[in-house]
């Protein structure tokens, strides 16, 4: 993303901190001045529905959550229009951390801002910490959590990843020590709020890396670049959403946010209302896994090729590309039934007269979406302890006419993945290494998760992806999603920001 030479004013942009900032303690929200008529958030209607302010404000009353105090970024999801990740490190602490306070801590986005297009900011910022990045500000205390501390570049074994080979180098090791998420609905307002940041900073902070993320267009938005609607599957938090849409998992606050109820880690007093954000560049191989689709089409009767190629992809994702999941739509897919949220998650993979442990006629053993959430596979009522919130966006262009012909990827795209959690053993770092990447979980000799699945770059045997025969096992060749690395951060609540990592 290019950004703009422009920079507003110094009296004008301190002046905009201190409004901002004169708003957000002031607790009569009939002073706010409206300053959107157009939400910066996007609203598939597959996808659950933001609450109203009103049903989140009672929500998080009746359990205690203080959502102005939260980041908007950890609760909300796959919402956002353009966003851009932008990877610091601290240069110098000493200037950083009084900036930090004066001129970044008025500009964070809540929660409460974003549920009102009235009060979302022009545009939203977000900030979070690596380990690294928390010890150059002279934090010592542990948050509890050994993956936080250790960082994603000491976990890339565990995470399938073939070494670093294809790590973006900046990812490489533990010199990034923050990201600040900017999120609008274009690019030149994303432009401009990183002009004015980067001026407030000034040398205090370097830029080592950024990556610019967008909706795909038209009718592709809320889909991954592989064609699938995403994030229907994010849980219903306590104090948040007070009525989960059928089949939405209701988990504890504290199972994304440190020191709520139902976080069970130590954690120092200040870390309260604060999220673990597992970052992941995550490349998607977009031609080749069309190829391999077209390659390897599902045979049955009353099919064309092309309808046994797209049975494949969706019994692979668990969904067809309309966000129907297979376990309710088993052969073709259903637009309708993709598109309705009181329809499209209410599910749990049992079937009246089908034996749960061995039948995979509705929905394989190994697709992505049983894999990284079991449901009666492990029992009900369901565990809620492996849950995140995901909030990732798309990044890079189309699939060019070139691309699509020569079944070859030439220029890179993907999904800046993010993924919110309390605890990283449970949540993302769990996901990944003990449920994609393990070929017998739940049942033994169902093969890797073949959408994130990973094994150091070898190739990967699935079984049950032909609902004709169970045990026929079909070869992955290569990982159609290849890791670009990321990073592990600590997205902390206003007030740790304020008390404790600004002084």
């Amino acid at each position: 993303m290019k950004l703009t030479a422009n920079t507003i004013p110094a009296f004008l942009l301190l002046a905009g901190f201190a409004s901002a900032l004169t708003v957000r303690q002031d607790s009569t929200s009939h002073l706010l001045q409206p300053r959107r008529t157009k939400s910066l958030l996007i609203s598939p209607a597959a996808q659950p529905a933001l609450p109203t302010i009103q049903e989140a404000t009672a929500a998080a009353a009746a359990a205690g959550l203080n959502l102005d105090n939260i980041q908007g970024d950890i609760l909300i999801g796959m919402k956002k229009n353009q966003e851009l990740f932008y990877f610091f490190s601290i240069a110098d602490a000493a200037a950083f951390k009084p900036k930090l306070a004066s001129d970044i801590l008025p500009l964070i986005t809540t929660t409460t801002q974003l549920l009102q297009v009235s009060t979302q900011p022009t545009t939203m910022l977000n900030i979070a910490f690596s380990a690294t990045g928390l010890s150059a500000l002279g934090i010592t205390d542990s948050l509890g959590d050994a993956d936080f501390a250790g960082g994603q570049f000491a976990a890339l074994t565990a995470l399938g990843d073939p070494g670093s080979t294809n790590w973006v180098p900046q990812f490489a090791g533990t010199n990034i020590h923050g990201v600040m998420l900017f999120a609008s609905d274009t690019v030149a307002n994303i432009d401009a709020a990183v002009a004015s940041v980067e001026s407030a900073l000034g040398s205090s902070i370097t830029k080592l890396y950024t990556l610019a993320g967008a909706v795909r267009p038209g009718s592709e938005a809320g889909h991954e670049p592989f064609g699938f609607l995403d994030g229907i599957s994010n849980p219903a938090v306590e104090g948040f959403i007070a009525t989960p849409l059928p089949g939405q998992a209701p988990v504890a606050a504290g199972t994304i946010l440190l020191g709520e109820s139902g976080d069970t880690g130590t954690r120092p007093a200040w870390a309260q209302d604060g999220s673990f954000l597992a970052f992941r560049q995550l490349s998607q191989l977009v031609p080749e896994f069309n190829k391999f689709l077209t390659d390897n089409p599902i045979v049955m009767d009353g099919l064309t090729p092309q309808q046994g190629s797209d049975l494949l992809g969706a019994r692979m994702m668990g969904r067809w590309k309309s966000g129907a999941p297979v376990d309710l739509s088993p052969v073709f897919d259903d637009p309708v039934l993709g598109a309705d949220p009181t329809r499209n998650n209410n599910f749990t993979f049992e079937h009246d007269g089908v034996n749960l442990a061995t039948n995979q006629t509705f929905c394989p053993f190994a697709a992505h979406i049983r894999k990284t959430r079991p449901r009666a596979d492990l029992g009900t009522p369901e565990d809620a302890i492996h849950h995140i919130i995901r909030a990732g966006i798309p990044y890079g262009p189309e699939v060019s006419d070139q691309e699509a012909a020569s079944n070859t990827t030439t220029t890179e795209r993907g999904l800046a993945f993010v993924a919110y959690q309390s605890n990283l053993a449970n949540g993302f770092q769990f996901l990944q290494q003990i449920w994609a990447n393990k070929p017998n979980f739940v049942h033994t000799g169902e093969g890797y998760d073949p959408i994130v699945g990973a094994d150091a770059g070898a190739p990967r045997v699935v079984t049950g992806l032909d609902p004709t025969n169970s045990t026929k096992s079909l070869t992955l060749p290569i990982d159609f999603i290849v890791s670009r690395g990321g990073e592990y951060f600590f997205a902390p609540s206003l007030s740790a920001i304020n008390t404790t990592l600004s002084v």
